[in-house]
């Protein structure tokens, strides 16, 4: 919004020109995020602490000593969603298709969550909205932003499946880590739909999933937030000429390095709601943000063409999700478990490690598979 306020009057007044520049409204962005979760966060705290009064927002199915944690606002997402939101679009170039689409995937997301976490709390049962339904509707988000923004319905039909063939804003290659798009790239056509569904709602349920201990899930979001700040900004960058994007070999992606203002304003929101909601606790995130924020990162996944690369930065969340799918089919065809409790964090938890060690060791993880991640770019 400031972008296209006050760029336009740089003629008069210079200091505005410096908007023009995506590096500089990158850390605007995460910047203003940042404070605005900070300055707030008290006072939303304590609205949530008062709304919230009798409820426990302790999940059934996780260790006896998680009940110590009862009468812990949830819904601390919304404060994440709001700092992020405001921030993009202060500073975004809000004519970029991409910015638009990653931002309503997120608070849209967003939205069901709060409906899943309200459920929760009004009716007093942590069992909150049916996952088919919650599923079916995030199914419907991401539907309708891909043929909504990303996707030119004029530019090609086919008459057998006029909803899958259609001319797409994105790149239905696919990239793949340590690989030179020199030398391999696969175009998946039609089957590039169902894979970026399977992509974006996977990442948003493996966040949700990861969201069981104080801090455990937004601090891997803060590290993958900042990972896709790079990746976007190169794919999308041009100095002089220059192409970043081709000199390492990556798909090149008009208009992405927008995307790195949304990427900043989602680290700034973080690290502000992290303070908040670091071990222990003074309020949880809640479906609100872990939905949100999992298909905020999964929708940046295939706009940056990292959809492949985005397993390895996303190792934590995978592993958690891993652990709950081996868990549930081993006990449905043996009746026994491979972990004490899943996702495997209450595992080590139900080991013996303080939930702090468990967190940060976790944060350590995210941050050496962010490493691998960034070094795919060079290594080609």
């Amino acid at each position: 919004m400031l972008y296209h306020l006050l760029y336009p009057l740089a003629g008069r007044f210079g200091p505005f020109n410096v908007l023009r520049y995506p590096s500089f409204r990158i850390i605007a962005a995460g910047f203003t995020a940042l404070l605005l979760g900070l300055l707030l966060g008290p006072l939303f705290i304590e609205r949530l602490r008062l709304a919230q009064y009798g409820s426990s927002n302790v999940r059934e199915d996780t260790p006896e000593n998680h009940k110590k944690k009862a009468g812990t606002p949830s819904m601390g997402g919304m404060l994440v969603l709001f700092s992020l939101s405001v921030a993009t679009l202060l500073f975004a170039d809000l004519s970029n298709r991409l910015v638009w689409a990653v931002l309503l995937v997120t608070l849209l997301f967003g939205a069901i969550g709060f409906w899943d976490d309200w459920l929760k709390i009004s009716k007093r049962d942590s069992k909150g909205l049916p996952g088919r339904r919650k599923l079916l509707w995030q199914l419907l988000v991401v539907l309708a932003v891909y043929y909504l923004l990303l996707t030119d319905l004029s530019f090609r039909m086919e008459p057998r499946f006029p909803f899958l063939f259609v001319g797409s804003y994105l790149d239905l290659h696919l990239s793949l880590p340590f690989v030179s798009t020199r030398i391999f790239e696969p175009s998946l056509g039609w089957l590039y739909l169902p894979f970026m569904l399977l992509v974006v709602l996977g990442t948003s349920h493996a966040v949700n999933l990861t969201d069981g201990l104080d801090g455990l899930a937004i601090g891997p979001a803060i590290v993958s937030g900042f990972t896709f700040l790079v990746l976007s900004y190169v794919a999308g960058t041009t100095i002089a000429g220059f192409s970043l994007a081709s000199y390492l070999r990556i798909p090149q992606i008009p208009g992405a390095a927008e995307l790195g203002v949304y990427c900043a304003a989602l680290v700034g929101a973080g690290i502000a709601f992290l303070w908040y909601n670091t071990y222990p606790a003074s309020v949880f995130m809640g479906d609100v943000g872990s939905l949100a924020l999992g298909g905020g990162l999964g929708t940046l996944a295939v706009l940056t063409k990292n959809e492949v690369a985005s397993a390895i930065l996303h190792g934590v969340f995978l592993v958690e999700t891993v652990s709950v799918i081996v868990q549930v089919a081993s006990f449905k065809t043996t009746g026994k478990r491979v972990f004490r409790m899943a996702p495997i964090h209450h595992h080590f938890e139900l080991k013996g490690w303080a939930e702090p060690k468990i967190i940060v060791r976790f944060w350590i993880l995210s941050v050496m598979l962010a490493l691998v991640a960034l070094a795919s770019l060079k290594l080609r």
